[in-house]
């Protein structure tokens, strides 16, 4: 099989839960530790931080990965989903795993795990882990595919655990309450492993520290320590941060939720010297003000183009990231604010339609997957609520309609989904 040929064995062959959702959720570790088994535990063999959390673990992951790479260390990148290619999930300073690698594991190993029955998740996993283990890296930046306790991920032993927040997401799988969302996510916790907690509060608070108690974890609450005194938004979306160890740190993604990010991975990199991982101050500067250069990372308040019309693109798509979506787009002036949109059918659609801006001219639509919700009885429900606008059954089609009718100071985002954002990406990347 050639790379493509490849690439389309693991979706058609293997559960993939972005394809097909629930059906693919395949709850414990058993496959993930037979996995383990036989490719005889690569994870091991590096230091490893795990990332959780219902928003900000991607961003949290790559800005700890950029800020690594940058002070020298060999650092492994594994994240989900990805939006264009395969390989962006696995990553060695910032460089996609190679096209020959996916192609030579699956077919060396593919006899083998396949009495496993693993999903696509748990494979592409272990496959990470053992690239990471080929390139003998120094380090691996982990992030939790879904919830924590029972993801399978959750078979490394961290040097340092993080969990950026908690909001309601996945509900089939996690709880229908925040305090039962973070039981999952408290999972990661680990005996005697320092964990850094971003956002808690309330009953969701409690849940970490009790467990973190229970393991005799240190525990960190990134909010607790003020590390941020102001922030200030700058050129092209980006901020400038004001702390005591770091005046104008500029950090190179946008949008609200960066602020609460930026102190968690300040945060983290703190304890993470406790642990003998040492960061150098230049690092922290360029693994912020570079963090995409450096690990590829797209779809966090992404500016395509900044006007004629200014074009902005998030992977923002449950309640918790909505609202701060929302919030950024209230203070973008324009004439006109023209907002593409999909979502997947098992998300909370009603209350994240309610957080979006009335006034704005909507373009439904959806993405290319079976989880996708159809673009008209999307629309119905954003009626609703009070969205008004037309409906396209591609997402190509949404996109190139909404810049057609733009003028010259209108402002254009695009979201609801990542594989709405994946796909305006591929069209977007023709035209400018």
């Amino acid at each position: 099989m050639n790379y493509q040929e490849t690439v389309q064995y693991l979706y058609n062959q293997l559960p993939v839960y972005q394809n097909i959702g629930g059906s693919a959720y395949k709850e414990g570790l058993d496959n993930s530790l037979a996995l383990d088994e036989y490719f005889d535990h690569p994870h091991s063999r590096y230091k490893t931080i795990h990332v959780a959390g219902t928003n900000g673990k991607g961003s949290t992951s790559h800005l700890l990965a950029a800020i690594l790479q940058q002070s020298g260390y060999k650092v492994g990148l594994y994240t989900s989903p990805h939006l264009v290619d395969f390989r962006e999930r696995i990553r060695v300073n910032g460089q996609k795993i190679s096209e020959q690698y996916v192609i030579d594991f699956v077919a060396k190993h593919k006899d083998s795990y396949e009495s496993i029955h693993p999903s696509f998740f748990e494979l592409t996993m272990m496959m990470a882990f053992c690239y990471f283990a080929n390139q003998e890296i120094d380090i691996a930046v982990i992030e939790v595919g879904l919830g924590g306790r029972l993801d399978s991920t959750n078979i490394i032993t961290p040097i340092v655990s993080v969990i950026t927040n908690i909001s309601l997401d996945h509900t089939q799988f996690l709880g229908d309450t925040l305090p039962k969302i973070a039981y999952e996510k408290a999972g990661i916790i680990k005996p005697h492993i320092p964990i850094v907690i971003g956002e808690a509060e309330g009953e969701v608070r409690k849940v970490f520290q009790d467990k973190a108690d229970s393991e005799d974890a240190p525990i960190i609450f990134a909010e607790d320590q003020h590390l941020i005194h102001a922030a200030d938004k700058i050129d092209n979306g980006s901020w400038l941060f004001q702390t005591d160890a770091f005046p104008n740190l500029k950090g190179e993604l946008g949008g609200l939720p960066q602020i609460k990010n930026a102190a968690t991975v300040l945060c983290t990199v703190d304890v993470l010297r406790k642990q003998g991982i040492h960061t150098t101050i230049q690092s922290v500067y360029s693994g912020f003000g570079m963090v995409n250069e450096l690990t590829g990372l797209m779809g966090r308040w992404q500016i395509v183009k900044q006007a004629n019309p200014k074009i902005i693109c998030d992977t923002g798509h449950n309640v918790g990231g909505i609202k701060y979506v929302a919030e950024q787009l209230s203070s973008e002036p324009s004439d006109h604010l023209r907002i593409v949109i999909g979502m997947v059918s098992d998300k909370d659609i009603s209350h994240v339609l309610d957080l979006l801006p009335k006034s704005a001219i909507y373009y439904f639509t959806r993405a290319n997957i079976a989880r996708a919700m159809g673009e008209t009885e999307l629309a119905k429900l954003g009626e609703n609520h009070g969205l008004s606008g037309k409906t396209f059954h591609s997402v190509k089609e949404a996109v190139e309609t909404a810049i057609a009718d733009s003028s010259e100071k209108d402002v254009l985002f695009i979201g609801g989904s990542n594989f709405v954002v994946a796909e305006a990406l591929e069209v977007l990347s023709t035209q400018f």
